[in-house]
């Protein structure tokens, strides 16, 4: 129990402060609470020494309401400064889960379960804020009054004393008996509640595909186990949980009967007032429930403890090296040295070398799987290289924070992901200062303003997640507006007119001319117009650059790049 407590200080970082002003104010309500006995002592009193005046009774009064509003006003401040803690110590986790994820190789998320992040920062820190204040409210709040009870019955008595002790350390050990057996099954309700949310989120994503096959009721299998998995792990932590329980109800019972037994024993014995043996069987019930208040709490422990545990494991997640400056660039030409790089055991780049001159323009063709996309990944260093170097303005890219090199860089990916936010948030993710004005000016020269205004709130209009309400064209030409707001001196087009409707793809290829200009332009494309105006075209097969030159140079020569202008002309020349 201590263990975990301090898990839960070390945890709160920040919020540490409030966690000691609630215990301050916990101490502050248990002495509060004391009032309510003195006036029980007070009318005890009085009743038995048969006083028929009013002062007693005024005097209880009094300290009952006291303690009634002293008691109030403690516990306001002390749960609202625990619950603070507890909801704030998990959205900076969150927030800090977050801001490792930017810096994050890329090849993390094609090796872990999005499932696992998306648990880890929903359901297992959900578990801290809500069941961690809950905890430290019930065990703190019942054991400091529990202790201050205890210190008072020490004082006026130290035989009851003594068996409020021993009740108590009989109580504590059966909850460390409890917490030692839990150790081995809380980590895996932690664990079922990651896959449960893993499943159900891959069975959404992948609906239409579900839908597509007809298998509705059959395809859900995985997502059934998951859930059958986390209800029998939960049952079992209940199972666990139930006898030591009502073995820690039954204690606290015993002991509450001891104590009242004592009392009356030492009381015919001669040796405690009938006052003093009154008041013991009250305490008997009093001190042993702030006990038991505080023991509701602790079955919930092991529960915050492994939810912890889980969520720093997320600490451990690969970094790329962040020791890098802020660095003002007079060029922004790119320069590839020897670069290899491998997806685990697969080789993708093999000892590549080229250069892209400042304020030109530069194609990659190749076959699918050539490494074209990972080659402006590099770039980006969305991944390191394994060996070499990729340098940009003379600087290698890991000289760069990645903050200072993503301003060098705007990418228009081929997949377009959009947020679920307003059309014009989705065009100012790169820029969020850019005015309206702007935005509608990097709207039309992309091709969007007419879709945009048919859309029922305009610039407004809040798009589905992944913009699952637009097509795929208008999704790209929004994806170019964002590049295009960004003004970036580096422009990577990953097929970025892949998806744009024959209309708008020679209006939108003339935006784009004219926004790249005076720009270093990096585009991977298969569209022979898009090709034979660069200044250089890089061809890339299994990894390896295996021609480079312009169009006029390239087509001379036999290979994958004059094979693939015949390819093109050919495709344009078919007829039906």
């Amino acid at each position: 129990m201590i263990e975990t407590l301090k898990k839960i200080w070390r945890f709160a970082g920040a919020e540490r402060r409030n966690i000691n002003k609630s215990l301050l104010v916990g101490l502050i309500n248990a002495i509060f609470r004391m009032l309510e006995v003195g006036a029980i002592y007070v009318v005890v009193q009085a009743l038995l020494t048969e006083q028929t005046d009013s002062t007693p009774a005024w005097i209880a009064l009094g300290l009952v309401l006291v303690s009634i509003l002293g008691v109030a006003v403690t516990k306001y401040f002390s749960q609202l400064q625990q619950t603070h803690a507890g909801y704030f110590m998990s959205a900076n986790k969150r927030i800090d889960i977050a801001n490792r994820l930017k810096s994050v190789p890329m090849g993390y998320f094609n090796e872990n379960s999005l499932g696992e992040i998306t648990g880890v920062s929903t359901t297992i820190l959900d578990n801290v804020e809500t069941v961690a204040p809950m905890v430290l409210v019930d065990i703190l709040g019942g054991l400091i009054n529990a202790a201050v009870f205890t210190v008072m019955i020490f004082l006026w008595d130290w035989r009851i004393g003594g068996i409020v002790v021993l009740g108590t350390a009989l109580y504590l050990f059966v909850t460390s008996l409890m917490d030692r057996k839990s150790r081995s099954i809380a980590p895996n309700r932690q664990k079922s509640e990651t896959v449960m949310v893993g499943a159900v989120l891959e069975y959404i994503q992948g609906m239409s595909v579900i839908k597509s096959f007809n298998l509705t009721g059959k395809g859900d299998k995985k997502v059934q186990d998951a859930l059958e998995y986390n209800k029998k792990s939960n049952l079992a932590l209940e199972r666990l949980f139930t006898p030591y329980t009502m073995a820690q109800g039954i204690i606290l019972q015993i002991s509450s009967i001891v104590m009242t037994g004592a009392a009356v024993a030492f009381w015919l014995a001669g040796t405690m007032s009938v006052a003093n043996a009154l008041m013991a069987v009250i305490m008997s019930f009093l001190v042993f429930a702030q006990i038991q208040s505080a023991g509701s709490g602790l079955s919930l422990l092991r529960v915050v403890s492994s939810s912890i545990d889980h969520a720093q494991k997320m600490d451990d997640i690969p970094r790329l090296d962040e020791r890098g400056q802020d660095l003002i660039l007079k060029k922004h030409d790119i320069v590839f040295e020897n670069v290899s790089f491998s997806y685990e055991n697969k080789e993708v780049l093999r000892n590549i070398s080229f250069t892209i001159p400042d304020k030109t323009t530069t194609a990659i063709i190749g076959p699918s799987g050539s490494g074209k996309t990972t080659l402006c990944n590099m770039m980006a260093r969305f991944w390191d290289v394994d060996s070499g170097r990729v340098l940009i303005g003379g600087h290698d890219v890991r000289a760069y924070t990645l903050e200072c090199l993503m301003e060098q860089i705007s990418m228009v990916f081929q997949n377009v992901y959009l947020f679920a936010d307003t059309i014009e948030n989705n065009i100012k993710f790169g820029s969020p200062d850019a005015t309206h004005e702007e935005v509608v000016a990097a709207a039309k020269k992309a091709c969007c303003e007419e879709f945009i205004l048919a859309l029922p709130e305009g610039y407004d209009t809040v798009i589905g997640e992944g913009g699952a309400s637009l097509s795929g064209g208008e999704k790209q030409r929004l994806s170019i507006a964002r590049a295009m707001l960004k003004d970036s001196p580096i422009v990577i087009l990953d097929e970025a007119t892949a998806n744009v409707d024959p209309e708008n793809e020679d209006r939108l290829q003339q935006a784009i001319e004219a926004l790249t200009r005076n720009k270093t332009i990096i585009m991977i494309a298969h569209r022979l117009k898009t090709v034979r105006n660069a200044d250089q075209i890089l061809v890339v097969n299994e990894g390896r650059l295996v021609q480079r030159g312009t169009h006029d140079q390239l087509i001379g020569q036999s290979g994958i790049y004059a094979d693939f202008v015949l390819g093109r002309k050919e495709a344009i020349g078919w007829k039906l």
